[in-house]
């Protein structure tokens, strides 16, 4: 029981937090992208090698919350 002038918060539900959602987006993306990231340059660097194999990397631009 709450006294005189507190309040209680409630704990919000798992379900009700909002959830950030990237794209998968490939090395060709990330070597025309105006504004690289170090990751996105990391990983075109590492594509760049003969017979290296990228299933993609997260995208920090295109967040989006769910």
């Amino acid at each position: 029981m709450a006294g005189k002038g507190k309040t209680v918060k409630k704990k919000k539900k798992t379900t009700d937090r909002k959830q950030a959602v990237m794209k998968l987006v490939l090395s060709d993306t990330c070597k025309v992208c105006k504004t690289p990231c170090a990751r996105g340059m990391r990983y075109y660097e590492s594509m760049r090698k003969p017979g290296a194999v990228g299933q993609g990397v997260p995208c920090i631009l295109t967040k989006t919350y769910v």
